[in-house]
């Protein structure tokens, strides 16, 4: 009888042991190669983005402290700022215009390039096992720790590609060409000290989705422990990998490179820890297994909308910490904009325009900001959608008697009703916050009102995920363009003077800066309509087409 013959497979061509097994990194280039194919489009988004957004940065700076005075006023700003030493931490040699950038860009940058190297790790290394992937690569001739190097190969070049092109940026904005580069190695070693961390939080973590959450709230406290340091001028700061790159001073006359030594040798043990901990788990398992869930479901999950609802809950909590944070730090800082106005004008003249009160400018400033920050959690939350079909958990739900047009809108009620519950959340943050610190407590309102008004931009944007998801959603990643710009027109459209007509593709660019402009109404409707409009496009076309 003749017995068919399987079609050739390609195999890795690195040599197996003396006995016939794979070695330990057997393949990990040809998985190098793999991750990076993958990769193509993401990892290029990243790397432009922070490029853009430090380019921008760095070239609106370069008016604003070109002489001497205005470096000083700005040092004496910070220096004496707890809350600008708690964000940015501890203000080396910022009376220099090489040392102002710096100061500006780190904690942006820093914390940008941590955050793209731990979705990297953890996608490629848990997301991969978690959707058998992997096992279908292991059936291969690779070796165990091929996957877990290759991963951790394809982050390395990915930090030291962020920290050459921010190097890039600075010099040509005008400063040394040296400094430069001694800045971007010590944030290419913020993104080797934070692989390292996902990769060992990859190995504990039974999902991906908690690998993360962990990889991203030990960046969250070391990022605080950082700025407490920097705050009491004590030993904290070096318990941080943001806090050794303070340490290199490269703008300043005492710059010093040993304190990357730290990051590496940092970097180095806990990928050695990663390493171990992969060999002594079941593939496919973390070393910490989930909890059984109860035998029976509580009653209040029996909806669709519940049962969405609680999907989220650990998503709704971990942002709402963070932004609670974030805008109680912003309305701490608005006591101290009057000074750093005073030493600068052309700040104010730029940021607040023909605004006369320069704390209410910046608090309707910051609450329009954060309003795109709420929308970023809005898109997240509205892509949740996507996951939960190919994670074939709608299967199960869409099984019994519920139809595709009840599922999606579930999902979408929680999206938006989660969503205005972190605009409120951020309104109340900075203006008690503020009220609390200059004892003014009469712009809680106001701020709360500005805070609600950006929710039709909010929903807007989570709705072009749900029409992406509805209609194309191997496409609906393209939802992080529109969002990207939306920060970018935030935080920088108004020093760098956009057209209005590319001004206008954010739907924030719409609507007023309340409560220093006047509320429209018009705006206001128009873009809840769009975003209604964009979500029914997206249930039809879900009904339409065959789920994943």
């Amino acid at each position: 009888m003749n017995v068919g013959h399987a079609p050739d497979v390609q195999r890795p061509s690195a040599a197996p042991s003396s006995d016939g097994s794979a070695g330990p990194f057997t393949g990990t280039g040809q998985l190098f190669r793999l991750a990076a194919r993958r990769d193509r489009v993401r990892l290029p988004v990243w790397l432009i983005g922070l490029t853009a957004v430090i380019g921008a940065s760095t070239n609106a700076l370069v008016g604003f402290y070109d002489t001497p005075v205005k470096q000083a006023g700005y040092a004496a700003t910070v220096e004496n700022s707890a809350v600008s030493r708690l964000m940015g931490g501890t203000p080396y040699d910022v009376d220099t215009f090489g040392g102002i950038l710096a100061y500006e860009i780190t904690a942006v940058a820093g914390v940008t390039v941590a955050l793209m190297v731990i979705f990297l790790v953890t996608r490629h290394i848990r997301g991969e096992e978690e959707s058998g992937n992997a096992e279908l690569v292991r059936s291969a001739v690779t070796g165990r720790h091929a996957a877990l190097a290759a991963t951790l190969a394809l982050a390395s070049v990915a930090s030291g590609l962020a920290g050459l092109l921010v190097a890039g940026v600075l010099a040509l904005s005008g400063v040394a060409v040296g400094p430069s580069l001694l800045f971007g190695a010590g944030l290419a070693a913020i993104g080797l000290a934070f692989t390292a961390v996902a990769a060992v939080a990859a190995q504990v973590a039974s999902t991906a989705r908690t690998a993360l959450g962990g990889a991203i709230l030990v960046m969250l406290a070391l990022f605080i422990v950082r700025g407490i340091g920097a705050v009491e001028d004590n030993w904290l700061t070096w318990l941080a990998p943001f806090g050794w790159q303070d340490e290199i001073r490269p703008f300043g006359e005492r710059a010093q490179g040993w304190p990357l030594l730290v990051s590496i040798g940092f970097a180095a043990v806990v990928l050695a820890l990663a390493a171990w901990l992969a060999a002594r788990r079941d593939f496919g398992a973390g070393l910490l297994q989930a909890r059984a869930g109860r035998p029976t479901a509580a009653g209040w999950l029996r909806t669709p909308m519940a049962l969405a609802f609680r999907m989220q809950r650990g998503l709704l909590l971990a942002w709402g910490v963070g932004l609670v944070v974030l805008a109680a730090v912003f309305g701490a800082v608005g006591r101290e904009v009057r000074t750093m106005i005073d030493s600068n004008p052309e700040v104010g003249q730029v940021i607040l325009g023909q605004i006369d009160d320069v704390v209410l400018g910046y608090l309707s400033f910051v609450t329009h900001f954060m309003g795109v920050t709420v929308a970023t959690y809005a898109v997240v939350s509205a892509l949740r959608l996507r996951r939960e079909e190919e994670s074939g958990r709608a299967d199960a739900v869409l099984a019994g008697g519920v139809s595709r047009t009840r599922w999606a809108l579930s999902g979408i009620v929680v999206t938006a009703g989660c969503s205005a519950l972190m605009a409120v959340a951020v309104g109340l943050g900075v203006g008690l916050t503020h009220g609390l610190v200059s004892d003014d407590m009469a712009r809680v309102g106001p701020l709360l009102g500005a805070a609600l008004g950006t929710l039709p931009a909010v929903w807007t944007l989570a709705a072009v995920a749900f029409a992406l998801h509805g209609w194309v959603p191997r496409w609906t990643a393209l939802v992080w363009l529109p969002t990207a710009w939306a920060f970018i027109q935030a935080y920088l459209g108004d020093l760098l003077d956009f057209p209005d007509g590319i001004s206008g593709l954010s739907p924030f660019w719409h609507l007023p800066k309340v409560p220093a402009e006047s509320f429209e109404p018009v705006a206001f409707v128009v873009l809840t309509g769009l975003a209604l409009a964009l979500t029914a496009l997206g249930v039809a076309g879900l009904r339409r087409r065959d789920l994943a």
